[in-house]
């Protein structure tokens, strides 16, 4: 980016932007404290959805109206794809953006229009790098109605706030609880319809991926009432995982009813057998030694001999202290539909 010189206003503005993006006005924050040194009339966020791969008008202000189908047309511009690649503002109306702006802004009464890509740059990935510098999240639009509006420095302005202003179009960022995903867990995190959104600042779990049932199991905790849950899954390539769920919002300001499914390999704790995971897992269900027999297609006295193994291991001496310490520790084999 060209060097700039700025005023006190304007630091003292991109400082509110930052604080606002940060805060609980967020957006429309963001964009009052930017009116004070760019002369806007409308600003429309643009949000680009990894799990679509579609873009959405997600706010905007100052427009009559928002053609639906806008921002895809937009994204299919060439100028759209030099502007991506040079992380630079688009003036409208410029080579390549013609017919867009005739159609979408000058007959709104639109004479100047800006856009820029919004990527997201410094934040610390696992291992403290810069594991989500650069991710694209969307696109801001500027319009005013003075065709002057927006003289070369704008652009340049627009450059050095788009860092901050891209976490408002982050569809990524999920909202969970304050304790969050546990260090060294990989997540992903899914709504009741099963789109799979990555988790920001979490590693993507590629066991989760690749385990189609993880979307349904998602959506029966959704509808449950429960605010958690933790257990023990034997993955497809025969590995044991802990797996947590937890209640979370995706989306934009995390509006969408989500969950979040972290795991992490593990071996069994209290050096359990898998049989033993499973009649555990019966125990805490509340069946008796016949109905485990029976589900599991062992012997009564197999199954007498397993809990035996499993009350020593887990220094309990009744079935309703072993259920409380199965449940409260994720020690129970984990359900997938299907």
């Amino acid at each position: 980016m060209d060097q700039i010189t700025l005023s006190p206003r304007h630091l003292h503005a991109f400082t509110e932007v930052g604080f606002q993006v940060a805060g609980h006005r967020g957006a429309r924050g963001a964009m009052a404290a930017l009116r004070r040194v760019i002369p806007l009339d409308a600003y429309e966020f643009v949000a680009y959805d990894p799990a679509t791969g579609r873009h959405q008008s997600l706010v905007s202000d100052g427009y009559a109206r928002v053609d639906g189908d806008a921002a895809e047309e937009y994204v299919r511009l060439d100028s759209y794809r030099a502007a991506m690649a040079d992380r630079r503002p688009l003036v409208m109306g410029s080579p390549g953006t013609e017919r867009y702006f005739r159609r979408h802004l000058e007959p709104y009464g639109w004479r100047a229009g800006l856009t820029t890509p919004l990527f997201l740059t410094g934040e610390a990935g696992e291992d403290g790098g810069a594991g989500e510098e650069g991710r694209y999240t969307g696109l801001l639009h500027l319009n005013a109605r003075d065709p002057d509006a927006f003289p070369p420095p704008t652009a340049e302005l627009i450059s050095a706030v788009a860092p901050t202003l891209a976490h408002v179009t982050d569809l990524r960022r999920c909202v969970i609880d304050p304790v969050g995903v546990p260090p060294g867990f990989h997540a992903l995190a899914y709504d009741r319809a099963g789109t799979r959104r990555e988790v920001a600042g979490v590693p993507p779990s590629e066991a989760i991926t690749r385990e189609p049932a993880m979307a349904e199991l998602a959506r029966e905790f959704i509808d449950s009432r429960e605010l958690n849950r933790r257990g023990l899954w034997l993955d497809a390539a025969g590995t044991w995982r802990e797996v947590r769920l937890l209640r979370a919002g995706v989306g934009f300001q995390g509006a969408i009813q989500g969950a979040v499914i972290a795991e992490r390999p593990c071996a069994l704790p209290y050096e359990l057998t898998a049989r033993e995971v499973d009649v555990l897992t019966r125990v805490a269900r509340g069946d008796s030694n016949p109905q485990i027999a029976a589900a599991l297609v062992l012997s009564v006295r197999t199954v007498t001999t397993h809990l035996e193994h499993i009350f020593a291991k887990l220094a309990c001496d009744s079935r309703t202290r072993l259920t409380t310490k199965a449940l409260a520790e994720g020690l129970c084999r984990l359900d997938l539909p299907g």
